[in-house]
């Protein structure tokens, strides 16, 4: 009997391998030494990852959500305020919003980028607007300059949340320099990935840097003397030694997702299946390689019982959520509602390629002969 194809989503162990004895011996150097937070470790990384990203300043905190609050925070930003955020993104653009007590204004996507919509964000402007937060969601990099653009016209901070686009580019320049403040997530999965959870904030405003860097450690930046309203929010020392290693490895892993990605476009040719969008002005970072079908559901279950594993980026998108059906936005947002029901997640990782290449071939064969398959019934 043929044994049965394994293809994960990602392979954090696989992608560990070209660096695992330098993970091991960044994470042992931390225990030797005995010192776990706001250490050397620490301050290498932010030095490391705001020269990488061309920012003035880098903020270690506990995770992506926490970035982007405090951020929020440090342009103080509250109640009565309103942020206007794409509809289409992960929950915690939202909640770092309501984190704040400011109002969320969502604005719906491209269809063909799943970012947000420069052309549709001038209706959403309000008085009360005082930030726009551009997601760079997948790892592609929003269209930075129509945002900016408007933002410079009426007078509005710019935030990037870039917790999918570790080195991807736009215009030449890195995610993380087109704003106020941007907020990274080192979640074990992203494309920088830590140990556990941990984020960043960006940033050339040193301003900004300075109120973060407070506001992290429960509003002090010497010891027993508060200055703000704090939280404690701090990466930790064997996140920020991990994370140095994998920084030095960031470009190449990005590489191969992009050789992988590259191969997924010459390779799908289904009429059915809509591929990630062609954009000259970016690189993406491909946290994610992202199709639409009408026949989702029934292709992801194709997949899985082959032993492929393909995932859905979001199947229920905020203003749906029950979090927030105190909004009442439900049914107001058509196009977000549109990418939800038909976005599907092809596994994406570095070495991908290498480890699992015969299993890659099946995936893409079983795609472009989708119709021809046996008709699936999702409830078995």
């Amino acid at each position: 009997m043929k044994q049965q194809i394994q293809l994960p989503f990602t392979d954090i162990s696989a992608c560990h391998q070209p660096f695992k004895q330098e993970l091991e011996e960044a994470v042992q150097q931390v225990v030797r030494k005995g010192w776990y937070v706001l250490g050397e470790q620490l301050s290498a990384f932010e030095t490391e990852f705001a020269e990488y990203c061309g920012a003035a300043h880098c903020i270690g905190v506990g995770s992506g959500f926490d970035a982007l609050t405090l951020i929020l925070r440090a342009l103080e930003i509250g109640s009565g305020d309103e942020v206007i955020v794409p509809a289409n993104t992960f929950i915690a653009t939202w909640l770092s919003v309501h984190a704040c007590g400011a109002n969320i204004v969502p604005v719906e996507p491209e269809a063909n980028t799943a970012n947000i919509d420069p052309n549709r964000i001038e209706a959403a402007i309000t008085p009360k607007t005082r930030a726009i937060i551009a997601v760079h969601l997948y790892g592609r990099v929003a269209h930075m300059g129509a945002i900016n653009d408007l933002a410079r016209q009426y007078g509005l901070y710019v935030v990037e949340d870039a917790a999918q686009a570790h080195g991807a580019t736009y215009d030449g320049r890195r995610a993380g320099t087109f704003s106020s403040a941007a907020a990274f997530s080192f979640y074990p999965g992203k494309n920088l990935g830590a140990l556990g959870d941990g984020g960043a904030v960006v940033t050339q405003n040193k301003e900004i840097a300075e109120a973060v860097r407070k506001l992290r450690n429960y509003g002090s930046e010497h010891k027993y003397h508060h200055e703000l309203l704090g939280v404690n929010s701090r990466l930790d020392e064997i996140q920020a030694a991990a994370l140095r290693v994998k920084l030095r490895y960031l470009d190449e892993g990005n590489q191969q997702r992009s050789l992988l990605a590259q191969h997924y476009l010459e390779q799908l040719t289904h009429s059915n299946i809509v591929l990630p969008a062609a954009d000259d002005l970016s690189q993406s970072a491909w946290h994610l390689f992202v199709i639409r079908t009408q026949q989702r559901d029934e292709i992801q279950a194709v997949l899985k019982r082959q032993g492929i594993e393909a995932l859905i980026h979001y199947p229920v998108p905020p203003h749906k959520s029950r979090a927030f059906n105190g909004l009442g936005l439900q049914g107001t947002f058509p196009v977000t509602e549109q990418l939800a029901a038909e976005s599907l997640s092809l596994p994406m990782f570095p070495y991908a390629m290498k480890h699992y290449s015969e299993a890659i071939e099946v995936m893409l064969d079983l795609l472009n002969t989708f119709a021809y398959l046996p008709a699936v019934h999702l409830d078995q």
